[in-house]
């Protein structure tokens, strides 16, 4: 009588975890009867099913949904963290303004990298942040040193980075390894050592040049694109909350009904680059941008918060801003001459002169403001991405969001300095003028004679004159 086999396995049975035995009945049973029950589902040889295993794909339409759900959290959010920014005062606007341009250098500079080739070059990646660090270092210090002159010309140890900023920006940028400072006496720093220009150059290697060479174009390109526009943004900032504003406002608002106009009644397109715009959006986008700018403008001159220029950066919604509003925000009267067929006095109305500044800048924020954002699709496009990045769910990267708001901040900076600005003169350019153009014995007299004449007006009490003319004295000693 012969024994019985052991040890034997099938191949279908050993996979279960078995040891090639086979399943009891109530193994077997409690699989099949109980279907309900929160454990994985069992096939007949005890296997989980290939249901269990792949949950099913979403659908499109659960996945549009899903994305526009994730959207409209996304874009409540930024709204919200952009209205309490700007109500709690302009120094958080510059920085989120701040935190914006290096997020799109970041995300503009990654497109192009090839990470393979910058792992053999290891400055690469550190001199495309040197050389935005020092940009940055440069269009700042202009912007601080020309809107608070008042505060940076009479300190003593700023005035001379003042002076000189620069030079020193210059030098920053150039020079691989210098004492840039030895020739500022009141500096305190004597000796630097700083990348730049010629340190790119040092770092050429060969069979490298070509991609060397591209990194630092796409580079300056990038930053001329990007942080060279931020700039004129944060002037803006300084120049009156409503020159930042309105222009960012005009944007987002064209871009939303242009998708309105778009959807409901578009049929020809307009641009390939991007195939879902159409010239009946464009169009109708533009009509509805000029009545949005001339119903915002009507509420935003009310408010001197908006339109005076900040001389505290301290200020906020509820503290306020004080100044004598430009002449472009008060009402002025116009008369219109009708012909002399139609028998009828001259039509005569009253209008403030931004009323009339508010067309340009709705047309150029939905004729040419847009192409910003076609001159972006076409980036990615040659780069076949998608979006510049993640940084924002459901929209993309910071710069899928920004590529419009750039270049109108930019021509909002020029539009206003070349038509709207009041040049008049400030503390701050008579103590540059003062501090730069004038000996120390002519700082002197100018002092005396100013104290003279408050004097004289009452403003002041006899003591601060003879005070200052005791000063004098003993400075001709």
């Amino acid at each position: 009588m012969t024994k019985p086999r052991r040890s034997v396995q099938f191949q279908h049975r050993g996979s279960n975890g078995h040891h090639g035995t086979r399943p009891s009945i109530s193994e077997t049973s409690e699989a099949v009867s109980e279907p309900g029950s929160p454990g994985p589902k069992m096939n007949g040889i005890g296997e989980v099913s290939q249901e269990e295993r792949e949950p099913p794909p979403q659908s499109d339409y659960d996945k549009k949904k899903q994305t526009f759900i994730t959207r409209t959290i996304w874009t409540l959010v930024m709204i919200a963290g952009f209205f309490i920014a700007m109500f709690a005062g302009h120094i958080y606007v510059i920085g989120i303004v701040t935190a914006i341009q290096i997020v799109s250098f970041k995300e503009v500079i990654a497109i192009a990298n090839v990470p393979s080739r910058a792992k053999n070059l290891p400055f690469t990646r550190s001199l495309n942040w040197y050389f935005l660090g020092m940009t940055m270092y440069f269009l700042y210090g202009e912007s601080v040193i020309y809107y608070f002159k008042h505060i940076i010309l009479v300190d003593r140890v700023l005035l001379p980075f003042a002076t000189h900023h620069r030079f020193i920006s210059f030098m920053l940028y150039v020079i691989g390894k210098s004492t840039v400072f030895d020739s500022l006496k009141h500096c305190p720093c004597t000796a630097l050592t700083i990348l730049g220009f010629v340190f790119f150059v040092g770092s050429l290697q060969k069979g490298h040049y070509r991609f060397q060479f591209t990194q630092f174009a796409w580079t300056h390109m990038a930053i001329g694109l990007i942080n060279v526009e931020a700039h004129f943004i944060m002037n803006n900032i300084f120049e009156g909350m409503i020159w930042f504003f309105l222009p960012a406002s005009l944007v987002i608002t064209n871009d939303i009904f242009a998708y309105i106009c778009g959807i409901t009644f578009g049929r020809t397109q307009l641009i390939k680059l991007s195939p879902k715009k159409t010239v009946e959006g464009f169009v109708g986008a533009w009509i509805l941008t000029i009545f949005f700018g001339y119903a915002m403008t009507n509420v935003l001159m009310r408010y001197k918060y908006f339109i005076c220029p900040v001389n505290d950066l301290g200020a906020n919604i509820f503290t306020g801003l004080h100044c004598d509003p430009n002449p472009v925000f008060l009402p002025q009267t116009y008369t219109i001459h009708l012909p002399l067929l139609l028998h009828q006095p001259p039509l005569t109305f009253s209008v403030a002169p931004m009323q009339f500044h508010i067309l340009v800048f709705a047309s150029f924020a939905s004729l040419i403001a847009p192409f910003g954002g076609f001159f972006a699709s076409g980036l990615k496009r040659t780069f076949k991405v998608k979006d510049f990045g993640e940084s924002i769910p459901g929209h993309g990267g910071i710069t899928d969001r920004m590529d419009c708001q750039f270049i109108m901040g930019f021509f909002a900076f020029m539009y206003y300095q070349s038509f709207i600005a009041v040049y008049r003169a400030s503390v701050g350019g008579v103590i540059e003028m003062a501090v730069q153009g004038l000996s120390a014995e002519e700082q002197v007299e100018v002092l005396r004679g100013l104290g003279k004449y408050l004097v004289g007006q009452g403003m002041v009490g006899p003591e601060v004159g003879e005070c200052l003319a005791g000063v004098v004295a003993k400075r001709r000693r």
